[in-house]
C-alpha cells in the first residue's frame, strides 16, 4: 500500500507528514477498535455506521500507506505496524486527556494534576514526606498516587499514564529511554511474624533459613532478584514452599498466621517491628539492594506541577539535581 500523496504536490507525503495528517477522531477510533478488535462494536461506540467505521479506517490506513489491521473472519487483529500505531494513538489521546484535566483545574484556580508512580519500601516514607510538603506548597494539587513494582511503573511512564516515578530500572534496554537521577539507598531484613521460632536468636546464618518457608516479592521486582542474588551466592534454596506476592499487606498478614519467613525493605518494617507486629530475624545479610530514584521521560519538559513536586522530591531526599542522561548511562545507577 503506498502513502497517500501530498494535494498540494502530488508527491508521497513523508511519516511524519502523514501523522501530521491524523486527526484526534482518528486516534479515538484507533483506540476503541485496540479495545473492541471488532469494526461493529467500535461504530457503535462512536455513533457511527459500521460502513462509515470502515471508511475512517481505510482513510488512516490511506494516510500512512500501510495496513495496520488483518481482517479476520471474527473481528480484527493489528499487524506490528498496527501495534505501533496504537501506541503512538494511546499516548497521544493520555496527553490530551491530561491537558484537559489540568486546563480545567488552572481555569477553576487550581493547580493542576500530578500522577506518581511508586515503589512499595523506603521510596514510600520519602513519598508520603514530599506529598505533605508539596500540599502544604499548593493545597489545591490533586495528586494521585499509584503503588506498583517497578516493571510495571515503568510501563506506565512509558505509556503517559503517569507523570514521574519512584523506583528502578528493570532492564538494561529502559536506561536508554529515561532520565533516572539517584535519591536514596535501601537496606533489606528478614523477618517474621512475633511467635517465630527464630525470633531472639543468636549466631544465625543465612544458610540456617533454608528449611523455613518464604514469602518473596515476585521474580520480576528489584527485592526478588536481589534475594534469588544472595540466596544462590550462598547455596540457600527454600525447600518448605514459596509463596510470591508484591503486597507487603498481604505478607504481613501471612506471617501473623505462619512461619514464614519474608525478605523486605528494612524502612517499610521498621515500624511494624515497633509495633509489635513484626520481629526481626537476627541474620546479616549482604548489602546488595541497589538505590532507587526519580525516574521521567526522557528529554520532556515536566509540567509546573511536575517540576514542582521533583524539587520538593530532592529537598526531602537531600540530593542535588543530576546532570542530564547520557547515551552513554553515566547519569544515575539502574536498579
Amino acid at each position: 500500500m503506498l502513502m497517500s500523496p501530498d494535494p498540494s504536490t502530488g508527491k508521497p507525503l513523508s511519516i511524519a507528514q502523514a501523522f501530521a495528517r491524523l486527526r484526534f477522531r482518528h486516534l479515538q477510533f484507533l483506540d476503541l477498535l485496540d479495545q473492541t478488535r471488532n469494526l461493529r462494536l467500535t461504530a457503535e461506540q462512536m455513533h457511527i455506521t459500521q460502513p462509515a467505521a470502515t471508511k475512517i479506517l481505510m482513510d488512516i490506513e490511506d494516510i500512512l500507506g500501510s495496513r495496520l489491521f488483518d481482517r479476520l473472519s471474527r473481528g480484527m487483529r493489528p499487524n506490528e505496524l498496527g501495534l505501533f500505531t496504537l501506541r503512538y494513538a494511546q499516548g497521544a489521546l493520555a496527553g490530551h486527556r491530561r491537558f484537559v484535566d489540568e486546563f480545567n483545574a488552572l481555569k477553576q484556580g487550581g493547580h493542576g494534576h500530578l500522577s506518581v508512580g511508586a515503589i512499595t519500601g523506603s521510596a514510600a516514607h520519602l513519598l508520603t514526606a514530599s506529598v505533605a510538603e508539596i500540599q502544604r506548597l499548593r493545597p489545591l494539587l490533586v495528586v494521585k498516587i499509584l503503588e506498583q513494582s517497578s516493571d510495571q511503573l515503568i510501563v506506565w511512564l512509558a505509556e503517559r499514564k503517569i507523570d514521574l516515578m519512584i523506583g528502578r530500572f528493570t532492564d538494561e534496554s529502559q536506561r536508554p529511554q529515561f532520565q533516572y537521577e539517584r535519591l536514596s539507598s535501601e537496606q533489606l531484613q528478614v523477618v517474621a511474624g512475633l511467635n517465630h521460632p527464630l525470633r531472639g536468636a543468636n549466631d544465625l546464618q543465612l544458610t540456617e533459613l533454608a528449611r523455613w518457608p518464604w514469602i518473596l516479592y515476585p521474580a520480576s521486582t528489584a527485592v526478588r532478584k536481589v534475594s534469588d542474588d544472595i540466596f544462590g551466592s550462598t547455596g540457600l534454596a527454600p525447600t518448605s514452599g514459596v509463596v510470591e506476592t508484591p503486597s507487603f499487606l498481604f505478607a504481613l498478614e501471612l506471617m501473623q498466621i505462619t512461619d514464614m519467613l519474608s525478605l523486605q525493605p528494612t524502612a517499610l518494617v521498621d515500624k511494624y517491628v515497633a509495633k509489635g507486629l513484626l520481629a526481626r530475624v537476627p541474620v546479616e545479610l549482604p548489602d546488595r539492594m541497589p538505590d532507587y530514584g526519580l525516574i521521567t521521560r526522557l528529554d520532556e519538559t515536566p509540567t509546573p506541577s511536575a517540576q514542582a513536586f521533583i524539587e520538593v522530591l530532592r529537598g526531602v531526599a537531600g540530593v542535588r539535581p543530576e546532570p542530564p542522561h547520557d547515551e552513554g548511562g553515566t547519569a544515575g545507577r539502574p536498579a
